[in-house]
C-alpha cells in the first residue's frame, strides 16, 4: 500500500535561538521559517521565559539523522515517482480544489512575574504530533495509514477514528494526538511520519509555573486544552485545537493580554496540502507580559509560618491576605492547602483530579478570595463606627459589662467571665466586650441600638455582603442577614438576639477573608474603600489598557467615628487582646476574632490589622480555620508577617 508523499525535509528539527518554535519537515530557508509556521509567534527578537531546548543537538544525533534524512531522501524520490506517474491523474482532478489555505500565526504567551521581576509563569516548547482530516486518504488506504501511526505511538486506529469524528467539523485545523512528546521520541516520530500523509510533528508552547511557593497556583492559576465551551465562548476568536486557554487565576481573567493576537498566513497549496508559495500575511501581536503585585518571597514566607502554625495547633486549613490599603495592591493572597498547577498542564488523571475534590480540606478552593465564614468579633470595629456615626453612642458613652445580658430566658454572654466592668467605645473594641456590642447593636433597657438594617447598611459601606471586584475569578459574595431573609428562608421573625449575635460577628453573617481585609483597609486609610487587585502592570499592547479603579470615600464618611475606632484598634496591640505584636519595631493597630463554628468544633482564629499606624502600607488579614483561640494561632502568626514586612517589605 502507497501513501501519499509529502515534502521531503533537508532540516530534521529547526529550533529559534529563543527556543519558542520549532517545525519538522521544512525544506526553506530560515528566514522564511517563520511564515510557514503555524504555531509560531511572528516574532524573532523577544524570547519568552526558561527553554533549555534552545542548545545545539548532539554531533551524534545529526550524523544519525544525516544518513536517516539520506535514506528518507531516496524513499521520497520512489513515492514521487509513484504519485506523479501511476496517481497523477486522480491527483490532478483534486488539484482544481483548494488551493489556498490559511494558518494561524499564534503569537508567544506573556510572561507572569511578581512585583521585583521574579518568574511566576514562563514557557517551554513542546513536540505535538498532529493529525489534519483534509489531508488524509479515504476508505482502506487511510485504515492502513491509521494502523500505522497507531503503532507508532502506541493507541488504537479507533483513537484516531474517533478524535476525526469528534472534529470532523474542522478539517483544517491539526488535531493533537500525541502532546509533549519526549526530545528522542519526536525524533523517531519526526522521521516515521515524514511521508505519511495528513500527519505532522510541530511544537507548541507549554506553560510552566514556579514550584517556589505553591500557594501561587491559586493566584495564577493554570492553561489547559480547549473544549466545547471554550470553543463555544471564543467562536471567531482563531484558537486552534492545539492552543492552549486559561483556565482559572491570573491566566483566566488575563486570557486577552497574555495570549496577544494572532496573525494569519495565507498560501498556496497543491493537491497534497503541501506548500506553494505565500499568498498574504499578517504578522501577530505578541502577548503582553505581566508584573502582578504580589511579592512572591513575601508569599512564600507566609506559606512556610501558616504551616508552622498548622502543626503547632493541629489545624489545616487556612487563608491570609496581605494588601496596600492605600491603592488595594495586593502583596500576598495564601490560601493552604493548595495545589501545584503544573500538574494541571497536560491534562491531570481522572483519579489524581478525583484526589482533589475527595479532600475534605478542599485543596482547589481559593478560600482566601471565595471562602465564606463567621467573622467573629473583627466586625466589631464596623458596628463600632456605625454606631458613633449614627450618634447612638459618643466616645464618652460608657456602659458596664458584668458578663453579659440577658433577655427573657436568654442570656448573650461577654467572653470573659465577669465582664470587664465600665467600657467606651475605645475599651470595647481593645478588649472586644460582648456586652457593648449587644446593646449598640440591638438595644437595651433606655438605649436604641441600631437594629439589622442599619448594620447591614454599614457593612455594604465596607465592602461587605458584594464581592470586592478582585481581577480573579469566582470571588464570594459573603452574606449579610436581614429579616426578610429570615422570615423567607428559615420561616421565623428576626428576634433582638439575631441582631446581638450580627453585631458582634456570629449568627449567619459570613465574610471572606479579602472582604475583611477591604473593610480593614477603610479603617486604615481614612475612610476610602479600594479595589483589590493583583495584576500591577504590562507591557506591550496591554500597556495603556491596564488601569486600577481610584479609593473611593465611604458614604457620608465621618471621620470623628472613623478616629475613635482607629484609636481602638491600636489600644487592642497596647493594652488589648493582641500585645503580643506590641513590641514589633512599628507600631500596629488591628482586632483579634475568636469566631464559633457549627457543632462542637474548634473555633476559626482570626486576626485583622494594619501598619505603621501613622502612614500604613500594609492590611494584614490571617484566618486560622478551627485553630482555637486568636491568641494562640492568628495572633502569633501576625507577628511573624508583620515583622517580615517591617524587615524587606517597606
Amino acid at each position: 500500500m502507497f501513501f501519499r508523499k509529502k515534502q521531503s525535509p533537508t532540516h530534521l528539527f529547526h529550533l529559534q535561538q529563543d527556543g519558542r518554535h520549532g517545525i519538522v519537515g521544512w525544506d526553506g530557508s530560515d528566514s522564511d521559517l517563520e511564515q510557514f509556521i503555524a504555531s509560531g509567534d511572528g516574532s524573532s527578537t523577544r524570547g519568552r521565559g526558561p527553554v533549555p531546548l534552545t542548545t545545539s543537538i548532539h554531533y551524534r544525533r545529526v550524523k544519525i539523522g544525516v544518513f536517516l534524512i539520506f535514506g528518507i531522501t531516496m524513499i521520497f524520490g520512489a513515492r514521487s515517482a509513484h504519485l506523479q506517474v501511476i496517481r497523477g491523474e486522480h491527483y490532478a482532478l483534486l488539484s482544481n480544489d483548494n488551493k489556498e489555505r490559511a494558518e494561524l500565526i499564534v503569537p508567544s504567551r506573556g510572561l507572569i512575574s511578581d512585583r521585583s521581576g521574579i518568574p511566576l509563569a514562563w514557557n517551554e516548547p513542546a513536540f505535538v504530533l498532529t493529525m489534519t482530516k483534509a489531508d488524509l486518504p479515504e476508505g482502506d488506504e487511510r485504515d492502513v495509514l491509521f494502523e500505522r501511526v497507531a503503532s507508532l505511538i502506541g493507541t488504537q486506529p479507533t483513537d484516531l477514528d474517533l478524535l476525526l469524528s469528534q472534529y470532523a467539523s474542522r478539517p483544517y485545523d491539526p488535531i493533537p494526538i500525541a502532546d509533549d512528546l519526549p526530545y528522542e521520541s519526536a525524533i523517531r516520530l519526526a522521521i516515521e511520519v515524514s511521508n505519511l500523509p495528513g500527519f505532522s510533528l510541530t511544537t507548541r508552547t507549554k506553560r510552566i509555573y514556579s514550584s517556589s511557593a505553591p500557594s501561587l497556583s491559586h493566584i495564577l492559576g493554570y492553561t489547559g486544552s480547549l473544549n466545547d465551551v471554550d470553543f463555544k465562548n471564543h467562536e471567531g476568536e482563531g484558537y486552534r485545537l492545539i492552543d492552549s486557554i486559561g483556565k482559572t487565576g491570573v491566566e483566566q481573567v488575563q486570557e486577552t493580554f497574555l495570549r496577544g493576537v494572532p496573525g494569519r498566513l495565507v498560501y498556496e497549496v497543491d493537491a497534497l496540502g503541501n506548500k506553494l508559495s505565500i499568498l498574504s500575511k499578517e504578522d501577530p501581536v505578541l502577548g503582553s507580559n505581566i508584573t502582578l503585585s504580589i511579592d512572591a518571597d513575601f508569599q512564600k514566607f507566609i506559606e512556610q509560618q501558616m504551616q508552622e502554625t498548622f502543626t503547632r495547633v493541629g489545624a489545616t486549613r487556612g487563608s491570609v491576605v496581605a494588601l496596600d490599603p492605600q491603592t488595594g495592591a495586593v502583596r500576598a493572597l495564601v490560601s493552604l492547602p493548595t495545589y501545584d498547577a503544573n500538574e494541571f498542564i497536560g491534562g491531570i488523571s481522572s483519579e489524581r483530579y478525583a484526589s482533589f475534590l475527595n479532600n475534605t480540606d478542599q485543596p482547589l478552593f481559593f478560600k482566601a478570595i471565595s471562602g465564606e465564614f463567621a467573622s467573629g468579633s473583627t466586625f466589631k470595629p464596623v458596628v463600632s463606627y456605625a454606631a458613633l456615626a449614627e450618634g447612638v453612642v459618643s466616645e464618652h458613652t460608657s456602659f458596664v459589662s458584668t458578663g453579659g445580658l440577658r433577655i427573657g430566658q436568654w442570656f448573650f454572654p461577654d467572653w470573659k467571665a465577669g465582664g470587664h466592668g465600665v467600657t467606651d467605645a475605645r475599651k470595647a473594641i481593645a478588649q472586644s466586650v460582648n456586652t457593648y456590642f449587644y446593646i449598640i447593636g440591638g438595644g437595651f433597657d433606655t438605649v436604641t441600638g441600631l437594629g439589622v438594617e442599619r448594620i447591614s447598611d454599614y457593612a455594604q459601606r465596607f465592602g461587605f455582603g458584594s464581592p470586592t471586584g478582585i481581577d480573579l475569578p469566582n470571588e464570594g459574595d459573603g452574606f449579610l442577614p436581614s429579616k426578610e431573609w429570615k422570615e423567607e428562608v428559615k420561616g421565623e421573625r428576626w428576634y433582638v438576639g439575631d441582631t446581638y449575635h450580627l453585631a458582634i460577628g456570629q449568627g449567619d453573617f459570613l465574610t471572606t477573608p479579602l472582604q475583611m481585609a477591604v473593610a480593614t483597609a477603610v479603617i486604615a486609610n481614612g475612610g476610602s474603600k479600594v479595589t483589590p487587585y493583583v495584576m500591577e502592570q504590562a507591557d506591550g499592547f496591554a500597556q495603556e489598557l491596564v488601569s486600577h479603579p481610584d479609593p473611593v470615600p465611604i458614604q457620608d464618611l465621618d471621620t470623628y467615628a472613623l478616629t475613635i475606632v482607629q484609636q481602638g484598634m491600636r489600644e487592642t496591640i497596647t493594652i488589648g487582646s493582641a500585645r503580643s505584636l506590641s513590641t514589633l519595631s512599628e507600631a500596629v493597630a488591628g482586632k483579634t476574632g475568636t469566631a464559633q463554628t457549627p457543632g462542637d468544633r474548634p473555633y476559626h482564629s482570626w486576626f485583622t490589622g494594619f501598619a505603621p499606624y501613622e502612614n500604613p502600607n500594609l492590611v494584614l488579614v490571617v484566618l486560622i480555620e478551627e485553630g482555637g483561640e486568636s491568641s494562640d494561632a492568628a495572633v502569633p502568626l501576625a507577628r511573624t508577617i508583620f515583622d517580615w514586612w517591617f524587615n524587606f517589605g517597606l
